[in-house]
């Protein structure tokens, strides 16, 4: 079996492909920096966190709210004439958030409504270069995404601090910009890895999966995990605090982020049996057990470790809830798809954050990781309800005959990413 890091080398010689993966992973940084460098910029003309927290709030959920309009439009028009507008007026939106010409939570509900998924067009031009036979290497995509986010949301908000701190609050919402529409930009213009178009009939037909149960449980699951990553913010937040060591809250975050790089590595690299749908229900559960301990466990060292064992869950559930997306709705809406995803997740963090603030309030931290813990039993739930519906549709389903072959041949322009990514999981 190839190792790790042969799989990745590999996946990156295929053509085209680092020319589109290595600028959108540099915009994806400047995305990552983004909502932090709100924050210490508001916070450094205001005085207030509070003021603060509203703008970053107001960008936040215009992000949410536009992503899937942006890659709607991007499904219909493409990539190369779609993106560069959206870029353009983000960056007269960071412009204004910058000048103070607007109130600044108009400038930020601006700035997050300009603002392009990277990773959902990125995660539809691996889908489009890796059909047919090379779908088998869809994980290892998925997996390398899932990297690249962590390492940017790692880096990100580190590099916007150290720039905060040293006096320079604009300098990160500046470079921020500068990141994401340079990435955007040269991603933009690779036009050969592009996702082809397709008709509006044939778009109209493929938008009615957006509202199937198996893209719906889909978005349910990116809902349910950022729930869980906004409750464990607020958590291990005022779990420090309460023990009168804020400082303590980096290295447990850390650690958790650390372990999070190591399992997405290594879960994308190694290829194992089993279905895509299996896994995903081992890996929830795996997740709810490994979290269910910080509603007892008191010593920082034992917190510490069992984040740990948290963060190696998370990304194999980022890169399963990519696949299983890609497979479930047809190409033509699936950059809206993928963004649809990402905004339940946005939408989860959200609201967790609120929710748990609340009940750490009357309940201690302790509580805020109940919730953590909920959000993971509900995505075993609801993997569980895939498995089922996924394995009642195998049994009910019968053979192709050559016509239906030839027909299904004929509509999708490939052979299905569910008979490939089964085909992939069976190989080692």
């Amino acid at each position: 079996m190839p190792s790790a890091s042969a799989n990745y080398r590999t996946l990156l010689r295929t053509s085209g492909a680092a020319a589109f993966f290595l600028p959108a992973a540099v915009g994806r940084l400047g995305i990552a920096m983004t909502g932090i460098g709100i924050v210490w910029l508001v916070h450094a003309r205001t005085g207030s966190y509070a003021a603060s927290g509203l703008v970053t709030g107001g960008f936040a959920v215009a992000d949410a709210v536009a992503g899937p309009q942006i890659g709607r439009l991007v499904d219909r028009f493409g990539q190369t004439r779609v993106v560069p507008c959206a870029l353009v007026a983000h960056a007269g939106a960071v412009a204004l958030l910058l000048a103070g010409a607007v109130p600044d939570l108009v400038a930020g509900a601006l700035v997050g409504a300009t603002l392009p998924q990277l990773a959902a067009l990125s995660a539809a031009r691996w889908s489009a270069l890796l059909s047919g036979e090379r779908a088998a290497a869809l994980p290892t995509a998925f997996a390398l995404e899932a990297l690249a986010n962590g390492v940017s949301y790692l880096a990100g908000p580190a590099l916007v601090s150290v720039l905060g701190a040293a006096g320079h609050p604009g300098a990160g919402v500046l470079l921020a910009a500068a990141l994401v529409v340079g990435g955007g930009l040269v991603l933009a213009a690779q036009r050969r890895t592009t996702p082809p178009l397709t008709g509006h009939a044939e778009r109209r037909h493929a938008g009615r999966a957006l509202l199937h149960s198996a893209f719906l449980r889909q978005a349910a699951l990116g809902l349910t995990l950022g729930v869980f990553f906004g409750a464990m913010q607020v958590s291990v937040a005022a779990y420090a605090v309460g023990r009168g060591t804020p400082d303590a809250a980096a290295p447990l975050y850390f650690a958790s982020n650390c372990t999070n790089l190591v399992g997405g590595w290594a879960y994308g690299g190694w290829r194992h049996s089993g279905s895509p749908q299996r896994h995903l229900v081992a890996a929830a559960a795996c997740l709810a057990l490994a979290s269910l301990p910080l509603t007892v466990l008191d010593a920082p060292l034992a917190i510490g470790a069992t984040l740990a064992l948290t963060g190696l869950a998370v990304p194999v559930l980022l890169i399963l809830t990519s696949l299983l997306t890609q497979s479930s709705v047809p190409r033509p809406v699936l950059t809206q798809a993928f963004t649809w995803g990402n905004s339940a997740s946005a939408a989860g963090s959200a609201a967790a954050a609120a929710v748990a603030g609340r009940v750490v309030d009357t309940g201690g931290p302790h509580s805020g990781f109940g919730v953590a813990v909920g959000a993971a039993v509900a995505m075993t739930l609801l993997a569980l309800g895939g498995l089922r519906e996924s394995s009642a549709a195998e049994d009910e389903r019968p053979c192709p005959g050559p016509e239906d072959s030839h027909h299904q041949d004929t509509e999708k322009g490939a052979e299905h990413p569910r008979a490939v990514s089964k085909r992939f999981w069976r190989t080692s």
